[in-house]
């Protein structure tokens, strides 16, 4: 949406603050950078959320939350001030904060991970923010803890201060109290999946160690731009399991990172609260003790660009042994050059990726460098069609897909008479997952860019019986009038799909199940 386009572009909100553009979306709300006109122009942030106040028990909660957020930011310089809040005509309730010019932490731990002594500062930061919420402010007598509820990268902001440098500092204190305890109970629910504790998914009484559970979820992948769980779907009920019962990914052994670096995300990953640092405090002393460890060394930088987390299966991808000559399967994709036989155009072609860690079954897609960064936190979704008759053939689709930048599909087809075909799709499934690696049109010679897309359990039982249904044909017909049907039966299919898609959260990135 275009600023011109949008209505609240100009409006002066509370006879104060002008609107300019917006500058965020998602879940919560929106958030709009504004001018103070009392103040002579001042630039702010206004953030209006997605609850509306429809009665004065409404109105004086929020009153309470909106007043405790201003005076933890006082309290705190690793909070983000709130400055002023208020209800607009519509009777939706705003924020203004202090407007920050920096980088998001999601932005930064996007293409690498942090070096040690940038992550135990910002850490730091993030966790003495943590403290003060935990140990409460006093509001008319009463002292109120605040838990965050939704902590993640994306709500963390890292700002050039002149006085101590690079500083991080927490968003949206409060705010994800104040709509779930405005929620009816069948919408209660708040949060980011990926990042939720155990009890959180449970919907059971929280205190400050779930803030712990999500703190070490992001600390984890602040060290490897990976995530320690991932569910088999995407569903409440996939993540409700991964939470609840997978184990963490252990680091991998080429990640120089000190034991007790990685003893402590660990713990702070325990499913029992009770296993779990019991504060914050905790956290911040072993942290203490990091720094005094002599020549604690960076965690090894795996590429230039990120790539998606591992599937969860415990197929032989993930157990991967140690190779000394290469230390996981992204680096061999992200060593790959574009085939000398292939076009340097917009094409999309399936292979089979030989390894030292084994056969990967790859989709190689190349793509304008934009277009590429545009992808990189897209939603991924992969569905198989089947046809026997008149020829035995199948139709991979992969999709990524964003709000922002709409659908980029990935058809691609196998001959499952053929000896690729066979051997591409008993990859697919015997593995559950493949990699998507992207190349850029200017520079063909090393991918640029990896994700992963799991296959659905049921998927994947499919392609198996499809595979050896296509190894026994005898049909003698023809592979293209194959091809032109799964082709009009794609298009057919591609509304239905993206209505699927245009549901999901717009801060949603990762696998979708077809």
């Amino acid at each position: 949406m275009s600023m011109n386009r949008d209505p609240s572009y100009g409006r002066l909100l509370a006879n104060r603050y002008q609107l300019a553009e917006l500058v965020g979306e998602g879940a919560m709300g929106r958030v709009y950078r504004a001018k103070d006109t009392v103040l002579g122009g001042v630039v702010v942030a206004v953030k209006f959320l997605s609850q509306t106040l429809l009665n004065q028990s409404m109105r004086d909660r929020f009153e309470k939350e909106a007043t405790i957020s201003a005076l933890l930011g006082e309290k705190s310089n690793h909070v983000v001030r709130v400055k002023d809040y208020g209800v607009d005509e519509n009777n939706i309730p705003f924020y203004v904060m202090e407007y920050l010019s920096g980088e998001s932490l999601s932005d930064i731990i996007r293409y690498q991970p942090l070096t040690l002594p940038r992550f135990l500062t910002l850490t730091r930061h993030i966790c003495l923010g943590l403290e003060s919420a935990h140990q409460g402010i006093s509001f008319s007598g009463e002292l109120c803890q605040i838990i965050h509820r939704d902590i993640k990268p994306s709500n963390i902001i890292v700002v050039q201060d002149p006085t101590v440098g690079e500083l991080a500092k927490i968003l949206d204190f409060g705010i994800a109290k104040l709509i779930l305890s405005s929620a009816s109970q069948t919408q209660s629910f708040m949060g980011t999946l990926a990042y939720c504790s155990p009890e959180q998914m449970k919907g059971q009484q929280l205190d400050n160690r779930s803030d712990i559970y999500s703190l070490g979820i992001m600390m984890y992948e602040m060290l490897t731009t990976d995530m320690p769980v991932m569910p088999q779907n995407s569903s409440f009920g996939g993540w409700y399991q991964a939470h609840n019962e997978f184990k963490p990914e252990p680091f991998k052994p080429n990640v120089a990172l000190p034991i007790e670096l990685q003893n402590l995300v660990m713990a702070c990953l325990a499913k029992a609260r009770e296993d779990r640092p019991q504060n914050v405090r905790e956290v911040l002393q072993q942290l203490e003790k990091l720094k005094q460890i002599p020549k604690a060394s960076a965690p090894t930088k795996p590429s230039q660009v990120k790539s998606n987390p591992p599937p969860v299966k415990q197929s032989s991808v993930n157990q991967e042994p140690t190779v000394k000559a290469v230390s996981s399967l992204t680096e061999i994709c992200l060593q790959t050059a574009w085939p000398k036989d292939k076009p340097i155009k917009k094409i999309v072609f399936s292979q089979i990726l030989k390894s030292p860690l084994g056969e990967i079954p790859v989709l190689s897609v190349m793509l304008d460098k934009k277009d590429i960064l545009n992808r990189m936190s897209s939603i991924r979704y992969n569905q198989f069609l089947f046809l026997n008759y008149p020829h035995p053939m199948l139709l991979w689709i992969t999709l990524l897909y964003t709000k922002k930048y709409g659908p980029r599909w990935l058809p691609c087809y196998l001959d499952l008479k053929s000896r690729k075909g066979q051997q591409l799709s008993r990859a697919l499934a015997n593995l559950g997952s493949y990699r998507i690696l992207f190349f850029a049109l200017d520079y063909p010679e090393r991918c640029q860019h990896v994700s992963t897309s799991n296959i659905d359990p049921q998927n994947a039982q499919m392609l198996k019986k499809w595979s050896d249904i296509g190894q026994s044909s005898k049909s003698p017909g023809n592979p293209q009038a194959s091809k032109e049907i799964l082709k009009q039966e794609l298009e057919k299919l591609k509304p239905k799909i993206l209505l699927k898609l245009e549901a999901v959260e717009t801060n949603y990135s990762g696998d979708f199940p077809g």
